[in-house]
C-alpha cells in the first residue's frame, strides 16, 4: 500500500524587543542565570502583566506578511500545565481568538509553486529553561526566558514531505529576518519548530493518528526527523500496528526519535480567558501604519531580480534569502551594472570568504563599493581575474581598496604583446621536447604552456593575448 504524508508545523518565533510580553525585564540572550527576572515574570501574588505594544506590531507586521485576516478584537488565555520552568503554573497564550488567522505563504516544490496555508498566528510568553545535571539527580532551571515574546506560527497540513518542510521552513525565516521581528537564530532556540506528522492511504481524506516531534534546531534536523518518522509510521502500518499518539523528542546524535509523553489535545490544557488582561483591539489604522512600515518581502525581490538583472532563478533565490545580502548585491550592482558577474562574486569568493570566518554579509570586510571597483579593474583590464582573487584576499585581510593594493604589490596585468612574447619564446626553448609532441598533433599540451606562460609572468599576463601570441608561434 501506499502512504501519503501529511505534516503540519508549529514555528515559534522570539521577537526582538527589549523586554519581556508583560513586564520591563531585559530579552537579551547569555545573561547569567536568573538575572533578568522581576515579580510579574515570576508570577508574585499580586502582580498584573501590562502588554508590550512592540510585541502587538511585529505581530502584525508578520500577520501582514504571511496574508493574514487581522482580528479586530482577540484575547489572551492561560494555557495551564505543571512543569518546572513555568513559575504560574500556567503560560499566558491566545487560544479562540488570536491576534491573526486564515494567511498563506508560497513554497517552491520540485520547480513549480505551491501555496502552504496558515491556521493561525498567536501571540504568547515563553517559558524558562531546564539544565539537566549529568553528574547527579537534579535539574537547575533558569527564568531568563520566562515571559520572552513569542509568535506562534501554525501552518495547514498542507505539507506533504520534509522537502517541503524545509522549503516552508526556509521561507518562513527569510520573512522574519526581512521583517526585523526575528533573528532566526535555530541553535539559540530564538527560531524553533514543533512538526506534526502523521501518514494515510494514497487517495484517502481521512488524517491518520499524528505525532509531533520536538527539539528539531536546524533545517537539517527537521528534514531527518521528519523523514524518520515517516518511515517509522509506515512500518507500523504495514505491520498491522497502530500509530500512538505522543509527542516524540528528535535525538541528532543517532538520528532516532524517542517517545517522550502521550500527546496533549487542546482540552487538556484547560483554556480560559485570562482576567488579569483586557481584550486587545486592532483597528484599520494601526494595522495600516503597521503595513507602510512593511520592507519589500523575500518572494517579490526574487522576481524582480530576476526580471530587473537578468539572472537565474538560482542565483536570485540565494541572494534574497538574506535582506542585507540582497541589499549588497544592489549596492554592488549600482557602481558595477554587471548583474551575472556581480552576483557570481558575491555568491563565490565573497561568501566563501565570510562562512570559512563565521562571519555575516553585514560584518563583510570587503565593502559592495570596494567589490565594484575591483570588478572594474578587472573589466579594464589592469588585472586579470586569476590576480583578482589574490587581490580581494588581500581586501579581505586587510581591508584595503584594490586599486592600492594592486599598485602596491605591482600586479598590473601585462598587456604588452612583445614583452608576453618574449616568455613565450622562453618557455619554448625551455621545453623543446613537449614543442615537438605539439607539433605532432598532441594539442592537448596547449595549456601546459599557457600554464608556463602564467606562472612566469606570475599570473600578470593578459591570458587573451597570451593565448592568442602562444597559438601563433606554436602553429608557425
Amino acid at each position: 500500500m501506499e502512504f501519503e504524508p501529511v505534516i503540519g508545523l508549529e514555528v515559534h518565533a522570539q521577537l526582538k524587543t527589549k523586554t519581556k510580553i508583560f513586564c520591563s525585564c531585559s530579552t537579551s540572550f547569555g545573561a547569567s542565570p536568573n538575572t533578568h527576572v522581576c515579580p510579574v515574570c515570576l508570577g508574585m501574588p499580586g502582580v498584573l502583566p501590562v502588554l508590550n505594544k512592540k510585541v502587538v506590531e511585529y505581530s502584525l507586521r508578520m500577520a501582514i506578511a504571511v496574508n493574514c485576516k487581522i482580528n479586530r478584537e482577540s484575547r489572551f488565555a492561560r494555557k495551564n500545565y505543571f512543569y518546572p520552568d513555568l513559575p504560574k503554573g500556567y503560560q499566558i497564550s491566545q487560544y479562540d481568538l488570536p491576534i491573526a488567522e486564515f494567511g498563506y505563504i508560497n513554497i517552491d516544490s520540485n520547480g513549480d509553486e505551491k501555496k502552504i496555508g496558515i491556521t493561525r498566528i498567536h501571540m504568547e510568553e515563553d517559558a524558562g529553561k531546564l539544565t539537566h545535571d549529568p553528574d547527579r539527580p537534579l535539574s537547575l532551571v533558569d527564568f531568563n526566558r520566562t515571559g520572552v515574546p513569542l509568535i506562534e506560527i501554525v501552518s495547514e497540513p498542507d505539507i506533504r514531505s520534509s522537502e517541503e518542510a524545509g522549503a516552508y521552513l526556509r521561507q518562513l525565516r527569510s520573512i522574519v529576518r526581512y521583517l526585523d521581528i526575528c533573528d532566526g537564530n535555530m541553535e539559540e532556540g530564538s527560531f524553533r519548530c514543533d512538526a506534526n506528522i502523521s501518514i494515510r492511504p494514497k487517495g484517502s481524506q481521512a488524517l491518520g493518528t499524528r505525532t509531533e516531534l520536538k527539539n528539531l534546531n536546524s533545517f537539517k534536523n527537521v528534514e531527518k526527523a521528519i523523514q524518520y518518522e515517516i518511515s517509522r509510521q509506515r512500518e507500523i502500518l504495514i505491520d498491522n500496528g497502530a500509530v500512538t499518539q505522543e509527542t516524540r523528542l528528535w535525538n541528532p546524535d543517532n538520528n532516532k526519535s524517542i517517545s517522550m509523553r502521550g500527546k496533549e489535545d487542546a482540552h487538556d490544557y484547560r483554556y480560559f480567558p485570562d482576567p488579569d488582561l483586557v481584550p486587545l483591539v486592532i483597528d484599520d489604522k494601526w494595522t495600516n501604519a503597521v503595513k507602510k512600515t512593511l520592507p519589500e518581502l523575500p518572494d517579490k525581490k526574487k522576481k524582480r531580480f530576476i526580471k530587473e538583472y537578468r539572472i537565474p532563478l538560482y542565483d536570485a533565490d540565494i541572494l534574497t534569502s538574506n535582506r542585507e545580502l540582497g541589499e549588497y548585491f544592489e549596492a554592488c550592482v549600482k557602481e558595477f551594472p554587471r548583474p551575472k558577474e556581480v552576483s557570481n562574486w558575491v555568491m563565490g569568493s565573497l561568501s566563501g570568504f565570510l562562512n570559512s570566518k563565521g562571519k555575516t554579509i553585514s560584518e563583510s570586510p570587503v565593502s559592495s563599493f570596494d567589490l565594484a571597483q575591483l570588478l572594474k579593474l578587472i573589466d579594464q583590464g589592469v588585472i586579470s581575474g586569476k590576480i583578482a582573487k589574490i587581490v580581494f584576499e588581500e581586501m579581505a585581510q586587510s581591508g584595503g581598496s584594490p586599486k592600492e593594493i594592486v599598485e602596491k604589490k605591482g600586479l598590473v596585468q601585462v598587456t604588452d604583446e612583445s614583452a608576453i612574447k618574449d616568455v613565450i619564446l622562453k618557455v619554448l626553448s625551455e621545453n623543446t621536447e613537449e614543442v615537438e609532441i605539439y607539433k605532432k598533433g598532441k594539442t592537448k599540451l596547449f595549456g601546459f604552456f599557457v600554464g608556463q606562460v602564467m606562472k612566469k609572468t606570475q599570473g600578470k599576463a593578459n591570458p587573451e593575448i597570451a593565448n592568442q601570441v602562444l597559438k601563433k608561434m606554436l602553429d608557425s
